[in-house]
Formats: structure tokens, sequence, C-alpha cells
């Protein structure tokens, strides 16, 4: 009988802390041993000169969700974790959304029901809280941490989901009392939806006009707040989609000051700009994301965000709507204002090899930082590590063997959503997955990708210790 069921032979294995050579020895699904000259395996993977990284995480992604406008999510639990498993993620977190006037239970259970039978890798879920009511916030959130549902997600935007800053500090209060993680949209609402009302009026409502409806101080202000009324509370938050240079300022600044404010930011910040929203025959459709992308200096001091620590996540935001379909982009015809047009871009498959190409393959970022904003950071952000994000005994052997020789131009074909598009079309990059494992099992071989529907697990997270409150503030005396 084999020791290992598997062995990743001669590798340069990277984690958050450090890169050795070593074999991985897995059993069980599980890591057993890292070591030289391991022997004894069912099958061995020859990494001689590759590096190996843990499974990715996506902390920030959107799969089989619920709308109000229309819009039909493109990907649900199978075709995306199949993407996932392909651009090299074995964890998924998308959002259980709840809308005004139901049960945030029931918001979870109707997910489960989703999600259920058809992942191909291991996921997770936060909350959306849209109605914080005192059943919500007293009852429900406290028993949802226990059971496994630890982080939860506010907007400062969109009408329907929208909280106004009293409601943001009562979600704040709860996640104090519970050990949650929140997660903030930070834009001015307001703000937003007076420019929108004036570029309707003056004629302006090509899809780039998006942008102009939200400029960088609508983030900044949002970012700004949210960050103060943390402070307030003494909770700790991470702002999700970081995109504008002065909202990674004001993360910066707070992080400067001694408070637990955390950042994400994604793919299309590095990697878009504004002047996509510009592209002919509504084209422009396909990059619309919320905050937008900006100029090419603002890519810059997004960069030097990820090297300086200002965010902590690199996620995908992947927020599937098909171009060319009357549920996605078309929603209301390609006429119709900015205003309506469903927001998000896909990219669940290509996070992680836009990152390693133009950060690890162009010496932006180290090995071990991408390590950190991909996989490590994220799970023990939200409760998840050792199990994932790192390879080390006794955590499940979710592997990435990277083929750094392998040069790929993109193409929406070549990708594995069930998605009409990608925004990064025909962008040449070196370096891609060449064998991607999910607890020990291979999931991506270079070449050809997992359908197994259902193998997929589900996992309760931990209550992060980051979410653990200083207790330094005037809400000790409110708690007294």
């Amino acid at each position: 009988m084999s020791e290992f069921d598997v062995i990743v032979r001669g590798g340069r294995v990277a984690t958050a802390a450090d890169v050795v050579e070593c074999d991985i020895g897995i059993r069980d699904g599980r890591i057993a041993a890292l070591a030289d000259g391991l022997e004894g395996a069912g099958r061995v993977i020859d990494a001689t000169g590759r590096n190996v990284t843990p499974g990715g995480v996506d902390a920030h992604c959107h799969l089989d969700q619920r709308s109000l406008d229309g819009s039909v999510c493109a990907d649900d639990f199978y075709s995306g974790t199949r993407s996932a498993a392909a651009g090299g993620t074995t964890t998924v977190i998308p959002f259980a959304i709840q809308f005004r006037g139901e049960s945030l239970r029931w918001a979870v259970d109707d997910y489960h029901r989703r999600a259920d039978g058809r992942a191909v890798v291991d996921y997770a879920f936060h909350l959306i809280v849209t109605d914080p009511n005192p059943q919500v916030c007293g009852q429900e959130l406290p028993a949802l941490v226990r059971d496994g549902y630890s982080s939860l997600k506010i907007y400062m935007t969109y009408d329907d989901l929208k909280l106004d800053d009293g409601q943001i500090l009562e979600v704040l209060a709860a996640a104090r009392r519970t050990g949650g993680m929140v997660m903030v949209h930070a834009e001015n609402a307001e703000c937003i939806g007076w420019l929108t009302d004036r570029l309707e009026e003056a004629g302006r409502t090509e899809p780039r006009y998006h942008a102009s409806s939200r400029p960088r101080p609508v983030e900044r202000e949002a970012t700004h707040r949210a960050i103060s009324l943390s402070e307030i509370l003494d909770v700790p938050i991470l702002l999700v989609h970081v995109s504008a240079r002065e909202a990674a300022w004001e993360i910066r600044r707070a992080q400067s000051r001694g408070l637990k404010i955390f950042g994400e930011t994604c793919p299309q910040y590095l990697f878009l700009t504004e002047d996509d929203l510009d592209r002919p025959e509504f084209e422009g459709a396909k990059c619309i994301c919320s905050p937008p992308p900006r100029d090419r200096e603002n890519q810059e001091i997004i960069w030097d965000g990820l090297r300086n620590g200002t965010f902590q996540v690199f996620s995908s935001d992947h927020s599937p709507t098909r171009f060319d379909d009357p549920k996605g982009k078309m929603v209301r015809g390609t006429t119709a204002s900015f205003r309506w047009i469903p927001n998000g871009v896909p990219g669940l498959e290509t996070r992680l090899p836009l990152l390693y190409s133009e950060g690890v393959g162009k010496g932006r970022i180290d090995l071990t930082t991408f390590v950190a904003l991909t996989a490590a950071n994220p799970a023990k952000i939200y409760g998840l590590h050792p199990r994932k994000g790192t390879i080390a005994v006794g955590a499940d052997a979710d592997i990435v063997v990277w083929d750094d020789e392998r040069e790929v131009t993109i193409r929406n074909e070549l990708l594995h959503h069930d998605v009409d598009y990608t925004p990064y079309e025909g962008m040449r990059i070196r370096g891609w997955p060449g064998t991607v494992l999910s607890r020990g099992e291979v999931v991506w071989d270079g070449e050809k990708v997992s359908d197994a529907a259902g193998r997929g697990a589900f996992l309760p997270c931990d209550r992060p210790e980051a979410a653990a409150p200083l207790g330094r503030t005037v809400v000790t005396e409110l708690e007294a």
C-alpha cells in the first residue's frame, strides 16, 4: 500500500512567509508531509523547477445570485467553480443576499439550495445584509455567525441595497457582539444619484458616463465615512473592490493610526481604464462595474497598494452577466442610460494568471506577496485558515503547479465560465496554472477541467481573529 496518494515532486513551494524546494506528500485529501525525497505514492506530479502555490481563495465573487433589476447571473455554482478551478482557484466565497423584508436565514437556506450538488471546488458563503432590523441584528446574525457564516457585506450605494449611517452602525454593533467581519461597498449614493440625474438631463447616457457619475471623490468620501463609523464602534471592516487612489490613501492613513482597516482590490483596477467604457457600439457596457476603472496613473497607485500592504486581499469580484443577452447587459436595450446597465465584469478564471503574469512575472510583487493576496490573507480574514490558503502539514491539499513558460492570449473561447465575453480579450500573458489540485484531486491538468459537479464541499467559517475589537473607544462606555 502506498504511503501517499499523490506526491508533488521537486517544486519551489511558496507560502505567504517563504519559498522552499521540497516534495509535498498528500494523503486523504490533506498535506501529510513536506520533505525532500518522498517516495511511495499512487501518483507523482513532477513540479521540478516550477513554482507551487496554495490554491487560490477568491473571497469576492457572485454566483447564481438573485437580482431585482431583471438581469440574470450567468454563472451558477457548476460553471463558476469549473472556471475557478481552471484558473487555479480552489475555494470561492460568493454571497447569500437578503432583500428587504426577507429573513436572512431564509436567504442562506435558499443559497444552499442553489449550491448543493453543483460545485466542483470548495465554497463558503458571505451574507449580504440589506434589512438590518432588530430580528436580523439581534437574533439571526448571531446565530448565523455561530453556524459558520462569519462575514457579511453592506452597501453604501444602490437604491435596493444601501444602508444609511444609522443602519450601518447597527450592523457594526452586531458584528462587534458576534465577532463577524464586515465588508463595505463604499460609494456615496446621494452624490451618484445627483450626478446621474444631471448627466441624463444633458443627454449623456452612453456607457462611458458611468465613470463620470462615480468620480474618485465619491469613493473617497464614503471610504472615509465607513472608516469613521468603524472607529466609533471599534469594529474592523474590509473595504471591498477599492479602485481610487484617494480611497487607498484613506485606508493607508487609517492603518497608520492603528485601526483594523483592511482593503481589497481587483484585476479591473489594474488592467482596465475608464477609456474601456468608451468602446464603440455599446461595447463599453462590458466594462461597467462599480466603482469604475480609473486612469493609467491610478493603476500604478493600486499596484503600490498591493506592494506596501494597503491591500490585504486581491479578489475577482466576478459578476457574470452576458453581454448579448436581454437578461444581461442589454436588459433595457442598447439605448438605455448607463444607469440601467447591470454592473460587474467576469474574472474568476483570469484573476490568478493576470496577477501572476503581470505581478510576479514582471517583478512588481514577489511570490510570497502573491500567495498572501490571493490565498493566505483571505483565508485568514474570513476564518478558513489554516485549512485553506497555505501549504502546510494538515492543510487541505489545494495546490497550483505553475507553468511559467506558457504564453496565453486571453480569448473568451478558452475560458470555462458561462459568460459570452471577457474584458481582457486579446491580452497576452505569460504563466498559467499547469496542474491544479483540490483536496488532492486534479481538477485542472492544463488542458481539461473537472466536470465533477458536487465534489466541492461547503465550508463553515470560524470567527476570524482579525474581527476582534481592541476595546479602546467610546463604545465601551455604551456597553458599560
